[in-house]
């Protein structure tokens, strides 16, 4: 790969996905860079996981150090100002009338990842790294590998630019994205993510289990939970 080639940007929210996805980008590109977002959402605390999250990856794997570079958050307040969600209101979570979660932000990962291809283009980055499935999910359309390839299309057409989004979780689930972290990092990297990195909705950091903190009842720390039982399970079978 030439240098730009061999470069990236990766969504990184502090979430467990977006950890992962931070591993798998240094385990592979030469430089890599990341990007948040601060909307509004009821979990901001997300946000704040971000930094202990870099660090204990680049104090634990002194090869990969090299190649972390520069974060940022971007603020789109406005997006939590325009849409209505669990994420960004006081509204319960549960399922709408036409199906989704209530939890669905209305084109975050459009937004997002929008964002992301234009820091990546005025910064030289090839590569623009999301964790958005559509294996084990909360039913997003914009987490849909149909909704990231056009939206890659688009957005090289729109800026003339040859960038590629790249969703290494997309055809995996919550257990094999353990599986995937222990893979690239053993069982350091692991206890990495279940020590810093936040999946919860409610933006629980009070309650510790096996799998992390988190409430331990809303969908995320649910599939976190499940894929975490799975994903020991076979370790010790």
């Amino acid at each position: 790969m030439s240098n730009a080639d061999a470069s990236a940007l990766v969504v990184f929210s502090g979430g467990q996905d977006s950890a992962t996805c931070l591993a798998w980008a240094l385990n592979r590109f030469d430089r890599v860079e990341t990007i948040g977002f601060r909307y509004g959402q009821r979990h901001e605390i997300e946000l704040a996981v971000r930094n202990p999250l870099r660090e204990g990856i680049a104090d634990a794997f002194p090869n990969w150090a090299p190649r972390l570079g520069p974060d940022r958050i971007i603020d789109l307040a406005v997006l939590g100002e325009v849409s209505e969600s669990a994420l960004t209101s006081d509204i319960d979570i549960g399922m709408r009338d036409d199906g989704l979660p209530t939890t669905f932000v209305p084109g975050r990962n459009l937004i997002f990842l929008t964002f992301a291809a234009i820091t990546a283009y005025q910064r030289g980055l090839k590569h623009v790294v999301t964790g958005v499935c559509e294996t084990d999910y909360s039913g997003y359309p914009d987490c849909r590998d149909d909704t990231i390839k056009a939206l890659q299309a688009a957005l090289n057409l729109g800026m003339g630019s040859h960038l590629v989004l790249d969703t290494p979780l997309m055809w995996i689930d919550k257990a094999a994205t353990w599986r995937l972290a222990a893979e690239l990092g053993g069982s350091a990297l692991v206890d990495i993510i279940r020590e810093h990195s936040h999946s919860c909705y409610l933006g629980d950091r009070a309650h510790r289990h096996d799998w992390g903190y988190g409430c331990g009842s809303c969908p995320a720390c649910d599939l976190r939970a499940n894929g975490w039982r799975i994903f020991t399970e076979g370790c010790s079978a």
